[in-house]
């Protein structure tokens, strides 16, 4: 089956590419906190480093930060261009091969195993809604345990899921091709503005591109916070985004190249959002919502925002 190996190793490579980068760590700082209790008021304390700007009413905090926005990455580095064009140059080189792929998908042998089927359903969860709802998750268990690394996880993943989806949606609507399901011999069914008005919408995998989009936020956020695990979390995101994309074409739901195209759209997107969120810690997202601190308490929650003053 050497078309489903070429598959795996072009969406694999392409995709695991950009982890290697290493990103400046910042944390955000603010001048003054505002607490609001529901009914007891205690004091709370952030155990993963809660700003250091809430901590004194030092402008200086601030200019330092402004000072080197010159010195922080790009939206998109040199690296991540090359990366778009060989996303571009893969989805276009495996289209020719869509039809012979999708039929070895689709052979007897693996379609009458149980626990592929199972597997596929199971992948294919992860990729929608499971990613969106494990980044929401990972914010909520941050902000309650006082993790501001994890809520920022949590919440960069959920950013580059809705920014990804909605570029997505998008090409889906305008390129119109039509999905294997609906005509498997026929992977060259493009039809302008067809995708917005029925099924038609195979180009390129949201899944795909959600699975691509939390697996580039997680390797990006854990080589700046936790370099030495960034080896066995980032092939363990990419992998595990890479099987969502086979698991796709498995159910006959895409075609290899949709799944190309979303995983370069999600990891693109996903490197983005990390790299904007490095050169501008202190974005009104952030600052509302990292600087909101959830504590329970005996009688109700604890709840603190940190805002700017000046």
């Amino acid at each position: 089956m050497p078309h489903l190996w070429l598959l795996s190793l072009v969406v694999a490579a392409t995709g695991v590419a950009p982890v290697q980068q290493s990103l400046p760590s910042y944390e955000l700082g603010m001048p003054a906190a505002v607490a609001w209790t529901a009914p007891h008021v205690a004091p709370i304390t952030d155990h993963d480093s809660l700003a250091r700007g809430a901590q004194t009413s030092d402008p200086s905090a601030f200019q330092h930060a402004d000072s080197s926005l010159a010195q922080h990455p790009p939206l998109f580095t040199r690296r991540d261009r090359w990366l778009a064009g060989a996303f571009a140059v893969a989805t276009v080189a495996v289209m020719p091969f869509d039809q012979p792929i999708t039929e070895e998908f689709r052979d007897p042998w693996p379609q009458q195993r149980a626990v592929l089927h199972h597997l596929a359903d199971g992948f294919n969860f992860i990729g929608s809604p499971g990613v969106l709802f494990g980044s929401v998750a990972a914010y909520g268990i941050g902000r309650v345990t006082g993790s501001r690394r994890v809520a920022a996880m949590g919440l960069y993943g959920t950013e580059a899921i809705v920014v990804s989806g909605a570029v997505t949606g998008l090409i889906k609507g305008i390129a119109g091709r039509a999905r294997p399901y609906l005509n498997d011999n026929d992977p060259d069914s493009f039809v302008l503005d067809r995708g917005f008005h029925g099924g038609d919408s195979s180009f390129p995998s949201g899944h795909a591109t959600a699975a691509f989009a939390a697996a580039a936020v997680v390797s990006g956020e854990s080589a700046r916070w936790w370099p030495n695990a960034t080896r066995f979390i980032t092939p363990a995101a990419y992998g595990g985004a890479t099987l969502v994309a086979l698991a796709r074409i498995y159910s006959n739901k895409h075609w290899a190249s949709d799944v190309i195209m979303g995983a370069g759209i999600g990891t693109l997107t996903g490197l983005a959002v990390v790299h904007f969120n490095a050169a501008h810690p202190h974005n009104l997202l952030n600052r509302w919502l990292l600087g909101a601190s959830i504590a329970p308490e005996t009688n109700g929650a604890l709840i603190m925002w940190t805002i700017p003053t000046q």
